[in-house]
């Protein structure tokens, strides 16, 4: 288990459902068949040693008369198949009233579809597992609520030109993209800037960077490299993050701007 957290929360729902399931009288084979599943997954659900699926859930609850117990615990469950970091990152994004990101390699992660961020896994080394994959992809879907949550958050975004023409997944893939692109920017509390690569003055040459601002007034940047991503806290390195995403939305193409802009990438790659 990746965490402390994790596997605090992974256990209690094994213990819920090995306590339904002995009430009820039935051995994990049992329940297996029960809910489509096999004896040493009910076995390793229970020992906390795997992430049950929502539809494990589900069926466990039904054939164990639970009322509701165990699926009560599907969030948490589901929360837990996250990494930690990501986690994190999303109970920050949460707790912003604006967000603020500029991405220079590939499409920003709240901005992409399903699709776009499978392909963009499926091409890390080491490879991931197909499950590592699946949880990774699910992870990151999860985080977009922050554009469903009341009151709305103000999302800013600035992605390099190249973003919008690299082919990651294939052109269908991203055509599909680069329409979501352009729904999402159309939304009120949503701004899309695009980079263009033949601006000569650019203040995001340090890489991509992102800054939130929370509820409280506090304002932390976050910033990924290689194989780490930290939050960034200190008031004076914030205040350089601030001082050059603010250039950075100043140089590039203004929203209304940039949606012509992708739209017309669009046509070409149609």
């Amino acid at each position: 288990m990746e965490d402390e957290e994790a596997a605090a929360v992974l256990k209690a729902v094994g213990r819920q459902v090995k306590a339904w399931r002995e009430a009820a009288g039935m051995t994990q084979a049992e329940l297996g068949s029960a809910i489509g599943y096999g004896e040493e997954m009910v076995s390793s659900v229970e020992r906390g040693r795997r992430v049950p699926k929502p539809v494990f859930l589900e069926k466990a609850d039904e054939v164990l008369r639970a009322g509701g117990k165990i699926l009560a615990m599907k969030k948490d469950a589901d929360e837990a198949r996250y990494p930690k970091k990501v986690r994190d990152l999303k109970r920050l994004e949460e707790e912003s009233v604006e967000l603020g990101a500029y991405a220079s390699l590939h499409i920003h992660g709240l901005l992409q579809t399903p699709e776009y961020a499978q392909a963009l896994y499926e091409m890390r080394l080491p490879a991931y597992s197909e499950d590592e994959i699946e949880s990774h992809v699910a992870a990151r879907m999860a985080r977009k609520s922050v554009f469903e949550r009341n009151p709305r958050p103000h999302l800013t975004f600035v992605q390099e030109e190249v973003t919008l023409r690299r082919p990651i997944g294939g052109r269908l893939v991203l055509r599909r993209q680069l329409e979501h692109l352009l729904e999402v920017g159309r939304l009120r509390h949503v701004e899309i800037q695009v980079m263009t690569t033949d601006c000569e003055d650019h203040a995001g040459m340090a890489g991509p960077l992102r800054l939130l601002k929370l509820r409280d007034g506090k304002t932390l940047g976050h910033s990924e490299a290689q194989l780490h991503s930290r939050v960034i806290s200190d008031p004076r390195e914030v205040q350089i993050l601030e001082m050059r995403y603010g250039m950075i939305r100043a140089q590039a193409l203004t929203p209304r701007e940039s949606l012509a802009f992708i739209k017309k990438v669009l046509g070409d790659e149609t």
